[in-house]
């Protein structure tokens, strides 16, 4: 009697919706899969292309895992780790995000049977975890290293990789092209690790096959003034200055205050500020720079100054493009124009201002630092052009790991299917339940063939039928998907390679996606963290427009 006079004990404030046990876990799962047949037909070099329409009526058409994943806006708590896990592949490989979502979505549903007939999430994770690691010391024993070979066969073989990155992709119709082009740009930058340095610059207008390297920096005409016309547009090794200064007749109004008492000094006053630009610009001249650029304004006096003397000149230059001026040229940028010593001055072999469709570029080339290079993109629809330029970073990241790590392996499923091999037959050695783990693991890393065949219309039981029997045989560990023919072939004799660190980084990352997500056994969503955005919103327009449509009538919009 006393235990059912107990109070009822209330521990999270009403309305706080919690699901929890069993099911739970299911509904995380079955929310992951959901997401990965969002992602699933773009994988492969017969992949489908998502077209996305967000509420600002912008539209992207891509095939990038991990743009598709940031544009769809998932809600659901435990999908968003599959976003996160597409980011962080892009972020440290470049490529291979499609790939690493629908792993971590195929160990989950590989996982849910188990679930479901009681097994605990931990047997499963501490299997999923030893099978992973299995896999990537795996994947380390298959690799072939390209170290100590010659530039020109390294060359050869990084465009390889560019062409198996980009196959998959829009560009794909020209991938011997591009991949030769990205291939160039990376090793110009040799060994610098910033990004920024390599720069793609969108020219709508002309055929993909218009686009073009520079070996050096290009960026877009400036804002000009009057004057601008008469400077010249081409120079051979000119000395270029680069400034963080405007050169701009401006008086002194903000936070100046000058009083006069008598009005003749007024006249001095303005003398010093003509007195101070025309000396700026005076400096500049005596520096012996042929090329003045500055991030800040370069105003019409000066345009027309720099004009009268021969030197070019560009104010308005956007921040990493002066950078990039400054690291392959050689020059730094400057703050003041006193003490300009020749030390502080950049130089190339041709600077030259051409027209590139509708679009007039300033483009430097033969740069003595040549630690930067540019690509001008040319194409027709704007869509277009961005999906070229998402496609071309995915390949100058693979080339800069396959560059770094040197180590690369078959593609088109070939590795998949050989891990798989492996761990089914590691998993014979396993006593326990354990056994099943390891082998649904295995079973598991086959979706990546069996999407490419999806992908292509081909038959995937029987291709895959075909590449378990050749893996059997000991001798097939190169086999994978034949794209062309719908059959299997040597994916490394016919150069479809990828780098090894893609594969390692999506099992590791799918992996430990799959341990987490399985792990989650409680979801808690608090009432009012849900509804403190709109709340915040509605206040907020309480405050501002509230007592205006008061003021006004007092009735604001009527509902409709």
């Amino acid at each position: 009697m006393a235990s059912m006079m107990q109070p009822q004990i209330i521990l999270l404030k009403e309305g706080t919706d919690t699901s929890q046990g069993r099911a739970q876990v299911v509904s995380n799962i079955n929310a992951c899969t959901a997401v990965a047949d969002t992602v699933r037909t773009t994988l492969g070099p017969r992949g489908m292309d998502k077209l996305i329409h967000d509420d600002k009526g912008g539209t992207t058409i891509s095939n990038d895992g991990a743009t598709i994943m940031r544009l769809l806006d998932i809600i659901h708590p435990a999908a968003k780790i599959l976003v996160d896990i597409a980011k962080s592949q892009d972020s440290e490989v470049g490529d291979g995000t499609t790939t690493v979502v629908l792993l971590a979505a195929e160990f989950l549903k590989e996982a849910k049977p188990y679930i479901e007939d009681g097994v605990h999430p931990h047997s499963l994770i501490r299997s999923y975890r030893t099978a992973g690691h299995l896999a990537i010391e795996k994947v380390k024993d298959l690799a072939t290293s390209i170290e100590g070979k010659s530039l020109e066969e390294k060359k050869e073989l990084l465009a390889k990789c560019a062409a198996t990155t980009l196959s998959s992709k829009l560009i794909g119709g020209e991938k011997e092209f591009f991949a030769s082009m990205v291939v160039d740009a990376v090793l110009a930058i040799s060994n610098d690790d910033r990004l920024n340095l390599l720069g793609i610059k969108k020219v709508p207008g002309g055929t993909m096959r218009d686009s073009f390297l520079v070996n050096g920096v290009a960026f877009k005409k400036t804002f000009s003034y009057a004057g601008f016309e008469q400077q010249p547009k081409k120079f051979l090794s000119p000395k270029i200055l680069l400034l963080n200064i405007e050169l701009e007749l401006k008086s002194e109004k903000e936070n100046a205050e000058i009083r006069l008492s008598d009005p003749l000094q007024y006249q001095s006053i303005v003398d010093a500020e003509w007195n101070i630009i025309y000396d700026k610009l005076d400096k500049c001249v005596k520096s012996g720079a042929k090329i003045v650029l500055s991030r800040l304004a370069i105003g019409d006096l000066a345009t027309q100054y720099f004009a009268d003397r021969d030197i070019f000149c560009a104010g308005r230059v956007a921040e990493e493009d002066l950078q990039r001026v400054a690291a392959a040229t050689g020059g730094t940028v400057q703050t003041s124009v006193n003490n300009v010593i020749d030390e502080v001055l950049g130089t190339c072999e041709v600077f030259e201002e051409r027209q590139v469709g509708n679009e007039r570029f300033n483009i430097f080339s033969g740069c003595p630092s040549g630690q930067t290079a540019t690509i001008v993109l040319r194409g027709g629809a704007d869509q277009f052009i961005e999906e070229a330029e998402r496609s071309l970073h995915d390949a100058i990241m693979i080339v800069r790991r396959a560059l770094k790590n040197s180590t690369v392996v078959p593609g088109g499923g070939a590795i998949d299917m050989e891990i798989s091999k492996y761990l089914r037959q590691h998993a014979r050695t396993i006593a326990g339940k354990s056994q099943f783990f390891v082998n649904s693991f295995a079973k598991a890393l086959e979706v990546i063939p069996r999407q490419l065949c999806d992908n292509a219309g081909f038959d995937a039981t029987d291709v895959l039928n075909k590449l378990r029997q050749k893996h059997a045989s000991g001798e097939g560990a190169n086999f994978g998907v034949d794209i062309n023919t719908g059959g299997i072939a040597d994916s490394f004799a016919n150069f479809v390679w990828e780098p090894a660190v893609v594969k390692i980084n999506a099992i590791n990352a799918a992996t430990e996606a799959a341990c987490l997500i399985l792990s989650v056994d409680e979801t808690v969503k608090n009432p009012k963290s849900e509804s403190a955005q709109g709340d915040a919103a509605a206040s907020a327009m309480a405050g501002r427009g509230g007592g205006a449509m008061r003021g006004r009538g007092g009735r604001g919009m009527r509902r409709r």
